[in-house]
């Protein structure tokens, strides 16, 4: 389900040109919008024409808060109108020109591009960089879904279980720093808040099941099935007690010797249920996550950049077993493995599903933000390791890819979700303000 948010939709236009038509098209461009879901529109009904209409256009619409605001170019228009808007209503702006109709022998009827061209002209040179645009019949559904990525990370509820993992000094984050850009804040709890929740045995019994019926779960004593249960149980009561968007757990070295197993298993179950949960206490790979889970595509994963092949120009990208079980390849046997922790850690092991894939990363650096994104294709293999993962084949030189990351220093968790997303990231990245390394 993709993430809801609220846009502000104003007509812009000049009487100088065919105002009445653009006021039409702008009614059939209404009813158009009203279909997209999870979407909340808040329409000026009225064409702006005058700075007074731009004015109590702009307090009408700062009654409620806005994600976004689209500014059509019903016409050509004055310059003002787009810059009280923006001054007032601060939110990304897409601009949006109709196309021109057909010529009726006089002058040319809208003008709509070229009334585009003087706002961004206007927008850009009076500092602001969130600024996208669009020329034709359709709202750009990519800047859309940026739009819903923004609203995903800003003001999101964080939690914190543990710390990060012992030695990932590179999943560190200025907290205060993330505040400001965000308004995240990030909410620590301990390992021992988190195992001593409350797991009803009626609840415990239902995820018990629901474990032996999709997992293999033949390596495991009874005790560790009982134990994935009921920490299925504690961490989704832990999530809706706190109202948290998302939680990174330090995963190892505490949890299994605290709990008796590791967290690795119920998180795959609860992820494949819409929860956003990042290994080894990594924050901003639970933000990339969540920035992720906003497109409405489907589930994120956290992995590693595991192993390259040069030769097969691929790369593996793996985790333990954590990653949503729902992400299945359908083929392979799905297990629940006690591979490492001296036989506690119960991790989820398949292969994912084959299709278009795309990373992302919001990582810190030397005082700046940066978003990493990466497009490519996960093929089938066969089942040969313990964890999940998926054979990804990207579009340019896995060493290249490589490079990338490892020149600009990137953390070593990627967020990955399927379907092309490349151009809403990009557009998330210019309305964030962060660096973007492709």
């Amino acid at each position: 389900m993709p993430q809801t948010i609220r846009l502000g939709v104003v007509c812009l236009a000049r009487k100088t040109y065919d105002f009445q038509a653009a006021a039409h098209k702008y009614r059939e461009t209404r009813e158009k919008l009203m279909a997209l879901p999870n979407v909340e529109w808040e329409f000026i009904e009225d064409l702006v024409i005058e700075p007074e209409d731009a004015y109590a256009a702009a307090e009408q619409l700062a009654v409620r808060p806005l994600h976004g605001l689209v500014l059509i170019s019903g016409t050509f228009q004055l310059g003002h109108l787009a810059l009280i808007l923006k001054k007032r209503i601060d939110q990304p702006v897409l601009l949006w020109a109709f196309e021109e109709p057909p010529y009726d022998g006089g002058r040319i009827r809208f003008n709509s591009v070229c009334g585009l061209n003087l706002n961004a002209s206007n927008l850009y040179k009076a500092g602001w960089d969130d600024v996208s645009y669009v020329v034709g019949e359709e709202i750009d559904l990519d800047w859309v879904t940026a739009v819903r990525m923004k609203a995903a990370v800003e003001n999101a509820r964080i939690g914190l279980v543990g710390y990060r993992a012992d030695g990932f000094f590179n999943l560190s984050i200025a907290e205060l720093d993330g505040f400001s850009r965000t308004g995240v804040l990030v909410n620590h709890f301990e390992i021992a808040e988190l195992t001593s929740f409350e797991a009803p045995q009626a609840e415990v019994e239902e995820y018990g099941a629901k474990l032996r019926r999709d997992f293999d779960c033949s390596s495991l004593i009874p005790e560790q099935q009982q134990k994935v249960a009921a920490l299925c149980v504690k961490l989704k009561r832990f999530v809706e007690q706190y109202k948290l968007d998302a939680v990174a757990i330090r995963c190892w070295p505490e949890f299994a010797n605290m709990y008796g197993i590791s967290p690795c298993a119920s998180m795959s179950i609860l992820q494949s249920q819409g929860y956003v949960l990042a290994c080894e206490g990594d924050i901003q790979g639970a933000l990339s996550m969540l920035a992720c889970k906003a497109v409405g595509e489907g589930t994120p994963f956290l992995a590693d950049f595991s192993q390259i092949n040069r030769e097969g120009d691929y790369a593996l990208l793996w985790h333990c077993g954590v990653a949503p079980q729902n992400l299945w390849d359908g083929r392979c046997r799905r297990s629940l493995d006690t591979y490492f922790a001296g036989g506690r850690g119960v991790t989820a092991g398949f292969v994912l599903k084959p299709g278009v894939i795309s990373l992302l990363r919001i990582d810190s650096a030397r005082g700046r933000v940066r978003l990493f994104i990466q497009r490519g294709r996960a093929v089938p293999m066969d089942k040969e390791l313990m964890g999940t993962y998926a054979k990804v084949v990207f579009e340019q030189a896995v060493e290249k890819v490589l490079d990338s990351i490892l020149a600009n220093g990137v953390a070593h968790h990627f967020a990955l979700i399927y379907g092309d997303q490349i151009r809403a990231f990009k557009l998330f990245a210019k309305m964030m303000g962060y660096q973007l390394i492709d």
